[in-house]
């Protein structure tokens, strides 16, 4: 194929910024320019620097897969000092610069085992568990339920739980405590990176670097007392010397998780409710595979983040068009998961895709990266989801109340309704 210019521009510095009209609305942002350039790969100006837009599925799994030597993970400076040294935020720890690559490739399949097979069977009664207690009598309440909030703080018990063998009815001061800390360390994330610290007052990204150092205080204090769990296994781990069972940790009970999977469960929660979705809601019920497919479809449609950024390190190319060196490569998951040339009518919600036309093809989504760098946590993602959904369609039917929310989506930093929607749940009669 011959190389040819990426379609767009990348513009200026400064002057030709697009930062802001993408955050604003990152999915007008991208289908307008899909439209103009005739192309769902393009290129502008993001965070003052030249970015390519990958919208398409061809596009991102050549970026992440076929041609992942070339394009290094970029995690932003911001990240790694709010996360430390882990398998997220470090390239070295991904594609380490060593000829084999074997201390990498174990830690990552190291860590892999402690989210499959015996061990992910081990975690199914506290799952089941948590997933009952925070789920249980909405139908008794006259008030309509604010979802996102509520999978919010039952996926933060699920984690604390898993991760810190920390049982949010048997130690409650210590869940409330690392929630508190969890969240003030997360709006680090999303605040401007400003270390500032006086008498009486003191910047949001302080706040969450101090938050931070008490987190790994008590991941240390629980790593040295516990001896049952993931958190007793996790000390075998084979880690190089740059990191340690405490930063992943750290990256595994910080808010983030909590969020996606709160992001799904709402999206899940919101396409079927009401009465027009009642034979979903019972399909899905009574058949294991259609549940799939139903959260499939939902991860389609709303995957819970934006995408991922990776940069070019060499002179090369994507789909054809020339990427210089430095070049940003953003890969957009929900518009990758609209591509029409694999999904017949892209913006529908159709479980049925998923026996039809697109079935096997689960691994062309991207809601949780793709190819060997993948998230290692995509079986325990799983198993929560469909618990924490199956129990909803066992016992409930809901609606939206009141039934004209407003559900339009923001996309940054995670994917949800812009307002907390208001679900009604009410006791099925089967239950």
């Amino acid at each position: 194929m011959s190389q040819i210019q990426i379609p767009g521009s990348s513009g200026y510095a400064l002057m030709s910024d697009k930062s802001l009209e993408f955050y604003k609305d990152p999915m007008h942002f991208c289908n307008s320019r899909i439209h103009s350039y005739g192309s769902r790969i393009f290129q502008a100006r993001l965070l003052n620097k030249p970015t390519l837009f990958v919208c398409s599925v061809k596009g991102m799994k050549e970026l992440l897969c076929a041609r992942m030597s070339v394009f290094e993970k970029d995690p932003s400076a911001v990240m790694h000092e709010l996360y430390g040294d882990n398998l997220v935020t470090t390239e070295d720890l991904i594609c380490p610069p060593c000829q084999t690559g074997e201390e990498a490739q174990l830690l990552r399949l190291s860590l892999m085992q402690l989210f499959r097979g015996k061990m992910l069977d081990s975690y199914a009664d506290y799952i089941n568990r948590v997933c009952a207690r925070n789920l249980k009598d909405f139908s008794l309440s006259s008030e309509p339920v604010a979802v996102y909030t509520m999978f919010k703080r039952l996926a933060t018990e699920l984690m604390l739980g898993i991760f810190l063998n920390a049982d949010a009815e048997e130690s409650a001061a210590l869940s409330k405590q690392i929630t508190q800390l969890s969240t003030q360390h997360w709006h680090g994330l999303i605040s401007a990176p400003v270390k500032v610290k006086v008498s009486v007052w003191s910047s949001a990204f302080t706040q969450a670097l101090e938050a931070k150092e008490k987190l790994l205080n008590i991941i240390n204090e629980r790593l040295q007392s516990e001896e049952d769990g993931l958190i007793s296994k996790i000390k075998n781990v084979p880690f190089p010397e740059n990191t340690n069972a405490t930063q992943h940790l750290l990256l595994f009970i910080s808010a983030l998780i909590p969020k996606a999977l709160a992001s799904l469960l709402t999206s899940f929660t919101v396409e079927l409710a009401g009465t027009d979705k009642i034979n979903i809601r019972k399909r899905a019920q009574e058949n294991e595979d259609y549940l799939n497919h139903v959260l499939l479809e939902v991860e389609r449609l709303w995957p819970s983040f934006i995408g991922g950024r990776r940069i070019a390190k060499q002179d090369t190319t994507l789909c054809g068009y020339m990427v210089p060196k430095g070049y940003l490569a953003l890969f957009v998951a929900f518009a990758v998961h609209r591509d029409p040339e694999i999904f017949d009518n892209p913006d529908e919600f159709q479980p049925e895709r998923w026996s039809g036309r697109n079935a096997g093809q689960e691994k062309l989504l991207c809601c949780f990266g793709n190819g060997s760098r993948n998230c290692i946590g995509i079986d325990l993602n799983n198993v929560i989801l469909k618990t924490a959904a199956g129990y909803l369609l066992n016992h409930y039917s809901w609606d939206l109340d009141p039934p004209n929310q407003s559900l339009h989506y923001k996309w940054l930093p995670v994917s949800r309704p812009a307002e907390d929607p208001k679900i009604k749940f009410t006791c099925s009669s089967k239950t």
